[in-house]
């Protein structure tokens, strides 16, 4: 015991390990504050997927006129995409708009990817830090979260004590050491990429009958009850919420065949599946839903017979049967993200369990979903599978309002301003969310549905063109006016909540992106860490400002300090070594590219970056091999062809040289000097037809281009000599 005692004060005192507490205290100004922890992750994922809490600033001791509500749960409850405009912003919205009397100080502890094992020691953290209500929201990520059945952080479904022995053992610094030498031993992962979304778990399917599903749920049960528990001994109420999923339009993001059907079985299944489409696509519902029962009758688990037999039934109106197959298609989905329903079960049962005057269930499906969508939540709600829209995060706030109000103590709902609830479009304005943040939402979500699983979901195009027309409107009605009005907007509600770094960092975004006015942002994101100095995106924001407006000196300063703050940071590393590069240090820009490079060893744009560092220092060869590995990954990269046409032709290695320019031309035909490079390599070869049609097309993209002039003139000349 002694010698585990000393081994753990060596390791404190030499600094090795990370603290795992979810909150730390910090002075901000002349106070003290509980602030988000950015090493609490560790103990659940590797350190290159480590995930963490949004920005938290909480007084350390509680003022008398705050109500404090804890949001503990996955990236729904965090409100990603874009967690300004989540339900608990709005919830926190329409509760001011109502007691204006009452501070609501909402602390969301959601987090990307985590499940129940990670949101048990958050509960933990959050009983010690005087919450008055916690608002539980959690199922989605069971599966694939840490220690979940299909995840990609370490163990598949472990036994709990296994799992809890573990977590409690890195607590420590001795338990983080032995953890560490554990990976080592397993093959480490020092060189891992970092988070790739939900296109890490494509190869981790699950069948339906898998029996680590059912140690997933007998870990969710126990771990679900401690947390409820954790919240009632704490003196907290609790909301606690079944999950709601994209049933209607969300297709599985997998769906198995049963492999073991006998081939005459499978043949029948096959050709059943493919008649059901078939007319399916020819709108002959009735007949698609004979044939996809019939499949089904073969293969009662195949996710993708349940969906598109469901789909078939909404056609026919046969509402309750549809949301039945449904439901069935997102509980057998081969890549499990939903919450299925044994998870609402479980969380359903917890609570008539625990039954207590202090905790209130609150069915989230039902509640959500409209009358005039009998069957059931879709496109309406979500983005995609669990992630609500604008509209969804509205109504879920407004829906968690509602329950609160019943909650709060007389003395605050006697104060109550109106009876009334705020409109949408009141909280939107009370938010700052204008139509400039509006479109960098849905290009985010763009972005996502174009990468798999997402991108290869049955029902995915429509998705995609539903959005980008959503964009389109956005954009048509995007005038001065309206800008004129949005920042008016935001300077009233600031004048109101000084302090709220959420809508200083939107009204940050909306100066950028509706006028380009970097001064203004760079303002807004300096109040911002002015509230928030543990925040790494408000120094890596502040460096992207400065960056853009060319003053590299600060802007290195603060990129380094983003990546102190989050050292996963590649973002902050690549954009730290282009500040370093313009400032020509070209050294120390090659050695911050090489960190992201084996943090995303994927990007392409990292070799690329490395290579004009490597030129730069007069590392040719080293410049090519990057070049050739940038092209690797991205072979439609014109700068990079054109680029690596440059190191070719400085080495003499014409022909080689003059494929790439020519690459670099045909990949990029609108841009002169691409054309012009490729004439010169063509005029070097003495091929001079083609390079007089290179110079050609140079100046009709650039008539004033005078060395594309110069050129032309010199090859015209030769050939009149030749003739």
């Amino acid at each position: 015991m002694f010698l585990l005692i000393g081994i753990e004060a060596g390791l404190r005192w030499a600094g090795y390990g990370f603290d795992p507490a979810l909150f730390k205290k910090i002075t901000i100004g002349n106070s003290e504050f509980f602030v988000n922890n950015e090493t609490f992750g560790l103990r659940f994922f590797p350190p290159q997927l480590t995930r963490g809490t949004g920005p938290i600033r909480m007084p350390v001791h509680k003022p008398a006129d705050t109500y404090r509500i804890f949001i503990l749960g996955e990236s729904a409850a965090m409100g990603d995409p874009e967690p300004s405009f989540g339900a608990s912003r709005y919830l926190e919205a329409l509760l001011s708009a109502r007691y204006p009397g009452t501070h609501f100080e909402i602390i969301n502890t959601g987090i990307t990817a985590i499940n129940s094992h990670v949101i048990l020691p958050i509960a933990r953290d959050c009983a010690n830090a005087g919450g008055d209500l916690w608002i539980v929201y959690m199922g989605n990520n069971e599966m694939v979260g840490p220690f979940g059945a299909a995840t990609v952080f370490g163990e598949k479904a472990p036994p709990l004590g296994f799992v809890r022995l573990s977590l409690a053992l890195q607590k420590s610094r001795f338990g983080q050491l032995l953890m560490a030498l554990g990976r080592k031993l397993k093959g480490g992962k020092a060189a891992a990429p970092s988070w790739g979304g939900m296109e890490m778990f494509v190869g981790n399917q699950l069948r339906a009958d898998d029996l680590r599903k059912e140690v997933v749920y007998h870990n969710f049960s126990r771990n679900l009850q401690d947390i409820v528990k954790a919240g009632l001994n704490s003196g907290a109420k609790i909301l606690l919420n079944t999950v709601a999923a994209n049933l209607k339009d969300c297709a599985p993001f997998a769906s198995l065949v049963n492999s073991n059907l006998p081939p005459a079985e499978r043949a029948r299944f096959d050709q059943y599946f493919t008649n059901g489409a078939n007319e399916q696509e020819q709108q002959d519902f009735a007949a698609a839903a004979r044939d996809f029962g019939a499949a089904a009758g073969l293969d009662p688990l195949a996710a993708e017979v349940h969906f598109r037999w469901g789909q078939s039934l909404l056609h026919l109106t046969n509402y309750a049967a549809a949301r039945e197959h449904l439901q069935m298609a997102c509980d057998d989905d081969a890549l499990p993200f939903r919450a299925d329903s044994h998870l609402n079960t479980i969380i359903t049962t917890t609570a008539r369990e625990l039954a207590n005057d202090k905790l209130v269930l609150f069915d989230a499906p039902a509640a959500l979903t409209p009358q005039a969508s009998p069957g059931g939540l879709g496109d309406e709600t979500f983005y995609e599978h669990v992630h609500f829209n604008l509209d969804g995060n509205y109504r879920l706030g407004r829906a968690w309002a509602e329950q609160v109000a019943e909650i709060l103590p007389g003395e605050i709902t006697r104060g109550a301003a109106t009876n009334r609830w705020a409109s949408q479009s009141a909280c939107d304005v009370r938010l700052g969310l204008s139509d400039w943040n509006r479109e960098l939402i849905l290009k985010n979500m763009i972005g996502r549905l174009e990468q798999p699983p997402l991108s290869g979901q049955l029902n995915n195009a429509a998705r995609v063109k539903n959005l980008e027309a959503r964009v389109n409107e956005l954009r048509s009605r995007m005038n001065d006016g309206d800008a004129a009005k949005a920042e008016a907007d935001f300077q009233a509600v600031l004048r109101r909540a000084p302090d709220d770094y959420s809508l200083r960092e939107s009204y940050a975004v909306f100066l950028q992106s509706s006028a380009g006015d970097l001064a203004g942002a760079t303002a807004q994101w300096r109040q911002v860490h002015d509230l928030l100095p543990q925040d790494y995106l408000a120094c890596f924001e502040l460096g992207r400002m400065l960056e853009l407006q060319g003053q590299w000196a600060e802007a290195e300063t603060w990129l380094r300090r983003s990546v102190e703050l989050r050292h996963t940071l590649s973002e902050g590393l690549t954009e730290l070594g282009k500040v370093l590069a313009k400032e020509q240090k070209f050294t120390e820009a090659l050695a911050s590219f090489a960190t992201a490079q084996r943090q995303r060893p994927q990007d392409s744009q990292l070799h690329f970056l490395s290579g004009k560092a490597l030129a730069k220092l007069n590392r040719h060869t080293e410049a090519i091999e990057q070049y050739r590995a940038a092209l690797k990954l991205n072979p439609a990269d014109w700068e990079t062809h054109f680029e690596l046409g440059g190191e070719l032709d400085s080495a003499n290695q014409l022909d080689a040289a003059r494929t790439e320019f020519g690459e670099a031309a045909r990949l990029s035909p609108g841009k002169a000097q691409n054309h012009f490079n490729y004439g010169v390599l063509l005029a070097k070869l003495n091929r001079l037809d083609e390079a007089q049609r290179e110079f050609e097309k140079a100046l009709q993209l650039e008539p004033a281009y005078t060395k594309a002039q110069e050129y032309l003139f010199q090859i015209q000349t030769l050939k009149r000599r030749s003739r």
